[in-house]
């Protein structure tokens, strides 16, 4: 019995210290290393590309340290068939770090993000030089995301805008699907479960669960984006696939409720 709360106590140290880590290793990114990295003579998709690099290996370092000192254990299958040019990536949102997995495992990835990110002393540098597209206005956004698909980036994005309220039924933002009648090649789904529920919506992060949470990503199979096209204007394909979307990642949710 006495083990338990020792355990307990651990996690939440190590917690903590994941997040204090995060924070320090994001101003380093953002006020040293990639500014430096502007300095090198590359072309501007490259130089993207190498900041992304940097963001998804300190992001894969930041898991990495949580499995290591027991605040979580994860699975993550079919990550391989992501980051294929023109790709994008929909996912649910159960937890604050699903992004972080997100981006740590999918090459040189781009990010649909809360502009609130550019407020951010900890993340404003990492989002600027890893070419993240704004969410906010949602035509510029519309058209960041589209831009970004067309030019052969893989690109991440959350159709909800903000993580899942636990309890309620998925609420899906039109941006997404949007995005993916107009420019996506590929649209691959990523369903995210954990259990037992951490870091959700308005939960602070000392909040921890009383055992170690699991992560299980799963990349579904690609979808037809075709099927909406098919004799549709753009508004009204991208209203019926974000319907479908919605009726998919609530059958997934309902499946592992």
């Amino acid at each position: 019995m006495a083990r338990q709360p020792l355990s307990y106590l651990w996690r939440l140290a190590a917690t903590g210290l994941s997040f204090l880590l995060f924070g320090l290793f994001g101003l380093l990114l953002g006020l040293i290393v990639l500014p430096l990295l502007r300095l090198v003579p590359l072309a501007p998709d490259l130089r993207r590309r190498r900041s992304a690099q940097l963001v998804g290996f300190a992001f894969r370092c930041f898991v990495g340290f949580m499995r290591a000192a027991g605040c979580l254990t994860y699975e993550f299958q079919g990550r391989e068939r992501l980051g294929r040019p023109g790709q994008l990536i929909i996912a649910n949102h159960p937890s604050l770090i699903d992004v972080v997995f997100l981006i740590g495992f999918t090459p040189c990835a781009g990010c649909v993000v809360k502009t609130a990110m550019w407020r951010n002393p900890f993340t404003r540098g990492v989002a600027s030089a890893a070419g993240y597209v704004r969410n906010q206005p949602t035509d510029a956004m519309i058209e960041g995301a589209a831009a970004a698909l067309r030019e052969g980036q893989s690109l991440i994005m959350f159709p909800e805008g903000t993580r899942t309220t636990p309890g309620r039924p998925l609420e899906f933002h039109r941006g997404a699907a949007s995005v993916a009648v107009r420019a996506a090649r590929i649209l691959t789904p990523v369903y995210i479960s954990v259990e037992p529920l951490t870091l959700t919506k308005g939960q602070p992060w000392y909040r921890i669960p009383p055992r170690r949470p699991h992560f299980s990503l799963t990349v579904g199979d690609d979808m037809d984006i075709s099927a909406f096209l098919a004799n549709n204007s753009l508004p009204k394909a991208g209203r019926a696939l974000n319907e479908f979307l919605i009726r998919r990642f609530s059958a997934f949710q309902t499946y592992n409720s």
